[in-house]
């Protein structure tokens, strides 16, 4: 099984694949962040960012995908910017016939540290020991990504067992 898990953003989103193993471990395939340039037009970010997970969806050809939830922001623009993108992203999932997740942060960081209030060092610390990563993830969209995706593996995971 493959998953691709997103931290939504318009300037920046991060991206994760990871794979189970025969061993039931999770390997990553990629992970990385889209950057778009703030001049160009917001429909052409988001064009931008729809393309490369349609992209990222036909290469690696994950079967599920992992969304962070729109959680808070203080500014009102951000929010509806970033609430755009997620958009995108999600039709390019449904688009892609992956099977979507949605996720807040608070179950994330549960999911991944078993404390709903995690620093980020400590979800970037907890996601690379998980995947057996030798350095550490430099960006913060990345590893929150990988964390998306880790967090829907054991929600799958979870939901077998019931």
């Amino acid at each position: 099984m493959r998953i691709l898990g997103i931290d939504p953003g318009y300037g920046r989103m991060g991206y994760g694949i990871i794979e189970k193993t025969k061993g039931n471990q999770w390997r990553v395939l990629v992970y990385g962040c889209l950057n778009t340039e703030a001049k160009k037009p917001f429909i052409e970010r988001l064009s931008e960012i729809k393309n490369k997970v349609d992209t990222l969806a036909k290469k690696y050809k994950p079967e599920v995908m992992g969304v962070e939830k729109l959680f808070f922001f203080k500014n009102a623009k951000t929010a509806m910017d970033v609430g755009q993108a997620r958009g995108v992203i999600l039709l390019s999932g449904i688009e892609q016939k992956m099977k979507v997740h949605e996720y807040t942060p608070l179950q994330i960081k549960q999911a991944i540290t078993g404390y709903g209030k995690a620093e980020k060092k400590q979800m970037q610390k907890m996601v690379g020991m998980i995947l057996g990563l030798k350095q550490k993830i430099k960006s913060d969209d990345a590893a929150d990504a990988l964390a998306v995706a880790l967090c829907t593996a054991q929600s799958i995971w979870m939901e077998k067992l019931k």
